[in-house]
């Protein structure tokens, strides 16, 4: 038996915290629909992330994220080198379905189907909050072992 490492330790706590807190809000989320606009606005961002991670646009995806984010992490190189290794599967995902986006607020929940290369199926549920400036950015994201079809 090994001993788990505190900084280990630590990332697994922020996972379960962060997958909580998206729990919670996924469940409050769905009391009010989004405008077909938001939705479309809610995707475009996830998609646009997606899109610089797959060019290795560092800059680009650490655009999107939510002021929470990129206080956290610190800069865009160290946030394209968490989501290499703690997201392989949004980092370079082999394919992808968008699920309907719920929230109200300017909180939303956007849920997207991915695989990895190996074909595992895997649910990504994605945090975003509307800025002062009407742009959506993302404040978090969760990824766990999608045991359903793919949409």
């Amino acid at each position: 038996m090994t001993a788990c490492t505190v900084p280990h330790l630590s990332r697994h706590l922020t996972r379960l915290f962060a997958a909580l807190w998206l729990l919670c809000m996924a469940m409050t989320a769905s009391a009010a629909p989004l405008t077909a606009a938001d939705e479309k606005n809610v995707r475009a961002v996830v998609q646009a992330q997606l899109a610089a991670f797959a060019k290795d646009d560092a800059a680009t995806a650490f655009s999107f994220a939510a002021p929470n984010v990129r206080k956290a992490v610190g800069t865009a190189e160290a946030f394209m080198a968490m989501v290499r290794r703690d997201y392989p599967v949004v980092y370079r995902p082999s394919s992808l379905a968008f699920l309907k986006p719920e929230g109200k607020d300017g909180q939303v929940i956007q849920r997207v189907q991915m695989a990895d290369a190996q074909g595992v199926s895997w649910l990504a549920v994605y945090s975003l909050q509307q800025q002062g400036n009407k742009a959506w950015r993302i404040t978090g994201c969760a990824v766990v072992e999608h045991k359903g079809r793919m949409a």
